[in-house]
């Protein structure tokens, strides 16, 4: 995954994490606008969501942070 795109995703998830609580879940709709100006990039996410950790509609922003933030530390 794009390194542009694992910082977005955190960023995203301390943003409703500070709103909402540690126990607010997403999906990886949540990391893009309505309109859909960036078919690739939304593939990207999908594809490491669905495909590649087979995680539910729904997930924890902690749960996806730490995955994220693990696999950061692992390609540095």
């Amino acid at each position: 995954m794009r390194r542009m795109l694992q910082q977005k995703i955190i960023q995203v998830c301390d943003t409703k994490i500070a709103q909402k609580g540690e126990g607010v879940g997403l999906s990886f709709y949540a990391f893009f606008a309505n309109k859909n100006d960036d078919p690739e990039l939304l593939m990207e996410a999908a594809t490491w969501w669905i495909m590649t950790h087979k995680l539910d509609h729904f997930e924890k922003a902690t749960k996806i942070k730490k995955m994220i933030q693990t696999e950061m530390d692992a390609n540095r």
